[in-house]
């Protein structure tokens, strides 16, 4: 069987992923995308069109509860064991590169 994905398409679907793939892990990577795409197109082949369209099954809607005020810690409490605060707030180290 001739395959869908060649090295050029796990490439590109890597480095739209920003995932990084050495040589020893670029054959497994393309075997399972191989995998994937024949499958997704075993499921495009499936007749649907007498299926109804459902974005949930349990049949219940807006099931929401009241708000109600209760009783909580205060902005103190809550802060007393933070390693780390200011004026009020939690102190936490940035995630972002620069």
């Amino acid at each position: 069987m001739k395959k869908q994905i060649t090295p050029e398409v796990v490439k590109k679907i890597a480095a739209l992923a920003r995932l990084p793939i050495s040589e020893e892990n670029f054959q497994k990577l393309q075997d399972e995308l191989e995998v994937t795409f024949e499958y997704i197109n075993k499921i495009q082949k499936l007749v649907t069109a007498q299926v109804e369209e459902t974005s949930q099954v349990t049949g219940m809607e807006n099931v929401f509860r009241e708000d109600e005020i209760k009783p909580s810690l205060s902005q103190d409490e809550v802060l007393a064991n933070a390693p780390r605060k200011y004026k009020g707030y939690f102190v936490v180290e940035a995630i972002f590169e620069e």
